[in-house]
């Protein structure tokens, strides 16, 4: 970007309105969009506008008007098509989009409505590899890990650089363990089958029958959450597991809070991949200085190196027992806390973030 000229204009696409800021696609943007100095930002915004919650100082939100409780299959194309209208008052289109069913359509539909404006495409998950074939590069492709980079290359996406994603460390401090007299075991990503609600509990009632002591508490992230079926059946679980202090929560607006409380936090999908890379709420945790303990034969949490503690995905014995010895080492914890926190500062923290966009941005801009 030259000092003295017209500031770049660049759309950033994430398939929905960025003050919502509610799915990881969003959140990225809008880190983007503040990272980044010297660039004018178009984005959509939610229509009726609303105060508050605009992801940057410099550039403009465009109402939109697509519903969002549209199914994303039918809401993404529409999006897209309004973004190429948009598309043609910008040097850039910065679109934050996993590969998922909606993918491969969008690949055909939207590169020629844009006529030949220069893409960035920031791949925030790959759904399911076989995807890729059915699917086309939209420009420049970036990945944030080096699984989903070795994924996109082998299918034809060209070179693909990785830029992590980023934790906002003002926002996610360390803080000490909290000293209640009942410790709190977090489980995140639990949203209906293989969410890792049963496997969490499993573990648990592992933990409990050797003599650890814990509420457990598990987190459903989507909005709008109400009690299912599902959720009587992993009370019934849990009661069967003999664990007596269990407690499910809907959405939760603000995880700040509810992560301090935690004493460990575990993620524990019950099928390989479900989850397309290292979720938010997992290197958040790591900030704030909460051990983590990984269902893991996901090659996208190789990055976390030895700062989580791992156990083969569904593996209860292994998990519930690594669970008890966490729990009755203060210094073992300790040691992973402080380890999270620093691997997250040099991995995931915003200097890096920015300093990699800003060079992507620089080399397509000119």
């Amino acid at each position: 970007m030259n000092a003295g000229a017209r500031r770049p204009r660049v759309l950033l696409f994430a398939g929905g309105p960025l003050d919502r800021q509610d799915t990881a696609d969003t959140q990225l943007a809008a880190a983007v969009a503040e990272a980044v100095a010297d660039v004018d930002f178009t984005w959509f915004a939610r229509r009726p506008r609303r105060g508050g919650g605009l992801p940057a100082e410099c550039g403009r939100p465009v109402p939109l008007a697509v519903p969002h409780g549209l199914p994303r299959l039918v809401r993404l194309p529409l999006t897209a098509v309004a973004g190429a209208v948009v598309a043609r008052r910008v040097d850039l289109v910065h679109a934050v989009l996993p590969v998922d069913d909606a993918f491969p359509p969008l690949s055909r539909l939207w590169p020629p409505l844009l006529r030949g404006r220069p893409v960035l495409h920031t791949v925030t998950g790959v759904r399911d590899p076989r995807l890729l074939r059915r699917s086309r590069p939209l420009g420049r492709t970036v990945a944030q890990s080096e699984a989903t980079a070795g994924e996109l290359s082998a299918a034809g996406f060209g070179r693909v650089p990785v830029v992590p994603p980023v934790v906002r460390l003002e926002r996610w401090p360390y803080m000490p363990r909290p000293s209640g007299p009942t410790p709190r075991v977090l489980v995140v990503g639990y949203d209906g089958p293989h969410g890792g609600a049963e496997e969490a509990v499993m573990a648990a009632g592992v933990a409990v029958r050797a003599g650890a002591r814990f509420r457990l508490t598990l987190l459903r992230p989507r909005p709008g959450h109400r009690p299912r079926a599902d959720d009587s059946s992993v009370l019934a679980l849990a009661g069967r597991e003999g664990l007596r202090n269990v407690e499910v929560l809907g959405h939760v607006a603000d995880m700040r809070p509810l992560i301090a409380s935690a004493d460990v936090v575990l993620f524990m999908p019950g099928v390989p991949g479900i989850k397309p890379e290292v979720p938010m709420t997992v290197l958040e945790a790591l900030s704030t200085g909460r051990p983590v303990i990984l269902g893991d034969d996901h090659p996208q949490f190789a990055a976390l190196g030895d700062t989580v503690l791992r156990a083969p995905v569904g593996d209860a014995h292994r998990t519930g027992h690594l669970l008890r010895q966490l729990l009755d080492r203060p210094h073992w914890w300790q040691v992973l806390s402080e380890q999270g926190r620093t691997r997250v500062e040099d991995r995931f923290g915003p200097r890096a973030f920015a300093e990699q966009y800003t060079r992507i941005y620089t080399e397509l801009l000119g």
